[in-house]
């Protein structure tokens, strides 16, 4: 049996299962300062029992290879912590640490919906936009942990910005994303005397969120939906990259994707259909994730795998 540890900005899951059974034990509780947290996560490894290995997902920068969590901005004071030395010394058993994004490609891959593939793209399409790659049927890191970082990629000369980039990939396929071109384009309407959808007046643009365009789109209003459009435009843009670039056989999109497959697909479609090369494309589908909420706990116990 494995024990996965998902460590999270506002609360943190301890697990236990195997590939055959899954998940046959979780605990979760809310995240404290790393002392306490650190400890109350070896008191719930303990209760457990008996374990072959630990696998810890955590948002980065991570550095993988020494086995330390680097002052990640949802963990303050978790500066340069050896997590991997501190499990292996305390439970003797092997320690793997994983940042979330490749944690959960892991986890789709093995559990969900990339199972059976050799070659597969996660992209989590969340509060921000990152990527995890499997390829030749392994988990592909780069030269110093650094590889997936595709929100990052520069989609147009102005737009949202996300990852700190104008115009990013993350800029206009995320959470933030979404509400930023939401927010343009209410700005738009009400300074023309008109009604938005998702937004009554100039106060309550800052309220304005991917949930409330969404949820505004799916009731059938037009301005909403152009909103979704464009995202979907910009997700065939960065995600034709990936076909060219990596050629997978599957890309597995979660979380806004997952909700909201309807109101992308078509646009993006579009899109890839003038920018993929078109033997890339039409061995490639474009799938939403299937691990829904349980996938951090998929994904910390799929990083104590290993590969």
């Amino acid at each position: 049996m494995i024990t996965g540890v998902d460590i999270g900005g506002t609360k943190c899951a301890v697990c236990k299962g195997d590939l055959k059974q899954g998940i046959v034990e979780r605990h979760a509780f809310p995240t404290m300062d790393c002392k306490q947290t650190l400890m109350r996560i070896e008191e719930e490894i303990e209760a457990m029992g008996e374990t072959d290995a630990i696998g810890i997902s955590c948002g980065g920068p991570l550095d993988t290879k020494r086995g330390l969590i680097l002052s990640p901005p949802n963990l303050p004071g978790w500066d340069e912590v050896p997590v991997i030395e501190r499990f292996s010394k305390k439970f003797g058993v092997p320690v793997y640490l994983e940042n979330d994004a490749n944690a959960c490609a892991m986890a789709e891959w093995r559990f969900g919906a990339g199972r059976g593939t050799e070659h597969m793209i996660f992209l989590t399409f969340g509060t921000g936009l990152g990527a995890g790659l499997i390829l030749n049927g392994r988990l592909y890191n780069g030269a110093n942990g650094m590889a997936g970082e595709a929100g990052h990629i520069r989609l147009a000369p102005f737009g949202p910005v996300g990852y700190g980039k104008e115009g990013s990939f993350e800029g206009f396929c995320s959470g933030g994303g979404l509400a930023q071109l939401g927010k343009t384009a209410a700005v738009r309407q009400l300074q023309m005397g008109k009604t938005v959808s998702f937004c009554s007046s100039f106060e309550e643009l800052d309220l304005i969120t991917a949930k409330k365009i969404g949820d505004c789109a799916k009731e059938g209003h037009e301005d909403a939906k152009k909103v979704f459009r464009l995202c979907g435009e910009m997700l065939g843009k960065g995600v034709s990259v990936l076909i060219d670039l990596f050629n997978p056989e599957r890309i597995v999109i979660g979380s806004i994707y997952e909700r909201c497959s309807e109101l992308l697909i078509p646009s993006m479609e579009e899109v890839l259909k003038q920018e993929c090369l078109s033997d890339a494309l039409r061995v490639c589908s474009i799938v939403p994730a299937e691990l829904g909420d349980s996938i951090g706990d998929y994904a910390a116990l799929s990083v104590g795998m290993g590969e």
